[in-house]
Order: structure tokens, then sequence, then C-alpha cells
């Protein structure tokens, strides 16, 4: 009877050994693999689902290891990446307190709402549909995701940042902004941000336009006779003399002062520019031809700087 006894516990022993073994080996994953795991999901669907991907050999085997080595803690839902040759230990512990994976879906300052829209739409690992967001209301970023997350979770993360970004800044504006009201501001900054490509131009364009605002001229600001036509996509081609005629709300050659609303959806550093924008005398200015401008106090400055940029254009072929 005493060796009976001796020869269970030493079978015991070999058999917890073997188990611990297979717990911490390498698993048979050769390469990476992106494992999805329902809200609700229990081990046992887990591990099914584990073994269909290749990450263990056995799903009843990892059940009963999880339940005798593991820690207990349930599996959390979303996407999860298995590093190739990870153990059944490693795995547990990844879809236990691991971080779900993270998608992004980035919105480039100076995008309008309806090509915001289209990112949205067409990320497939999204869910559902959203309309086109007010123009002006998402804040440009990158914003991560879950697989199978609704499109309106993510636009609605977009525009609680541009809502807290414009609470934050619009407390912090300078008395020489023109804008008043963070809609303004906003207003305001997606015509800078459709202006320049350079950084350090924004406060000097934001400066160059409160002058026009302050003393009742005209902004004459392309984007705003384009987006009416196209609502922000590109034109294509140059704009009729019809166009830079048409009392439409948002063309800035037709009156003075802001247009009807937004014409874009402008950055951060643009609604700092018109909260704070430069000093200056300028009252125009132009393209250089190195991506940037050239500014100007008087109209015949402003000309003489016209003519060059148009002589720059001749040499490239494009006029």
């Amino acid at each position: 009877m005493k060796k009976l006894l001796v020869a269970i516990v030493i079978a015991a022993l070999a058999a917890a050994a073997v188990l611990a073994f297979q717990w911490t080996a390498s698993g048979p994953l050769v390469k990476d693999a992106d494992v999805i795991v329902p809200r609700g999901a229990s081990l046992a669907a887990t591990a099914v689902q584990l073994e269909k991907a290749g990450a263990i050999r056995s799903s009843d085997a990892f059940r009963l290891m999880a339940r005798v080595l593991g820690s207990g803690a349930p599996v959390k839902a979303g996407e999860f990446r298995i590093p190739a040759g990870s153990s059944a230990a490693a795995i547990l512990r990844i879809l236990q307190h691991g971080e779900p994976l993270q998608r992004l879906i980035v919105v480039p300052e100076g995008l309008p709402s309806i090509l915001v829209h289209e990112r949205l739409m067409a990320e497939d690992l999204l869910t559902g549909d959203v309309e086109v967001p007010a123009e002006g209301s998402v804040l440009p970023g990158g914003y991560s995701f879950e697989r199978g997350e609704p499109r309106a979770a993510v636009l609605k993360r977009m525009q609680d940042a541009m809502a807290k970004t414009l609470a934050e800044l619009w407390p912090a504006r300078k008395s020489s902004s023109v804008v008043k009201t963070p809609e303004e501001a906003v207003n305001l900054a997606a015509i800078v941000e459709k202006e320049t490509a350079k950084a350090e131009e924004r406060r000097t364009i934001a400066g160059v336009y409160s002058n026009r605002i302050r003393i009742g001229m005209m902004l004459q600001a392309d984007p705003t006779v384009i987006y009416p036509i196209t609502k922000g996509k590109p034109l294509g081609r140059r704009i009729r003399q019809s166009e830079l005629r048409a009392d439409n709300g948002y063309n800035t050659y037709a009156k003075a002062g802001l247009p009807t609303g937004p014409i874009a959806n402008p950055g951060r550093a643009s609604i700092e520019a018109v909260l704070d924008p430069e000093t200056t005398d300028a009252l125009y200015f132009v393209a250089d031809g190195t991506g940037g401008h050239v500014f100007a106090r008087t109209l015949a400055e402003h000309n003489a700087n016209v003519v060059k940029w148009r002589a720059i254009r001749r040499e490239r072929g494009e006029l």
C-alpha cells in the first residue's frame, strides 16, 4: 500500500512537472498573430480561438493549465497581438493584463470635414455610419481606435478634443485678437491654416488678416472662394472670375469680414495664432516660390511682389 501511495505521489509530481514545463515552454506560433476576443467571451471560447490561430496546440490543455497555473483573472475583450513562440503562460498574461491593439486614424491640419468623413468611412476596422461632421468641429491629430469600435465613438473623441482645446485656449487670448467668440477663432484659424504650410508664418498671416478685419477691409482669401464649390476638396483648376464675384456667404472677395463658417478643421497652432496674432503693419502677402510668403504694407509693394511671383511661375512653366 505504501509503495502504491509513493508511486501515485511520484506520478502526480511528474504530471505536475510536465504541466509546468508545457505552461512555460515556447508555443507553436511561427509568426506574430492577432487574436480577437469578443466581448463576454469565456476562457473556453478564447482557447478555441487561440488553437485556430495556431497559438496553442490544444484548447483543452490550455484551459486545464490556465485553471491550475493561471491567475484566475478574466480575459479582456479586444484584439491582441500574440508574439511568435509565446508560451501558454505568456498568452494568458497578454489576454488578462495586456492592452488591446490600438489602430490610428490621422486627421491632418486643415482637413475639411467632408474628407474627415471619408477617412472614417474608409477605415474597414471601424463599424457603423456617421454623418459629415460640422466644419471646424474636429481637432486635427492622430486618434487611436480598436478593431470593431463604432465610427461615432472615434468622431466624438475628435470633436471632444476640439471643444477641450478651445476651452483651454480661449481664456488666454490676447487683446490684439480680433475674434469675439471661440467660433470666430475657429473660422479665422481655418483660413490661416489653408493659407500657409509654414508653422513660422501662422502668426504673421493671422496678424495680416486681423489688420484687415480691424479696418473693414476684405480678407480676399482664395480658399474661401473654393470652399462652397468643393466643400474643401481641391479645385483642380484656376478660380474663375465669376467665382470671385459670387456672393455666397463664404467668398471673402465679395464681402468684408469672416465667412459664414469655417472652411476646414484648423489645428491647435493656427487657433493659437489668431488668439495671439503677430503685431505687424502688413496688409498683403503673396507666395514667394519657396512655400512661404512675402508680406507688404502697401498695395504698390504688394503689386511688385505679385510681379515677381508671376515671373517665378512663368519660369516654372505654370503660366
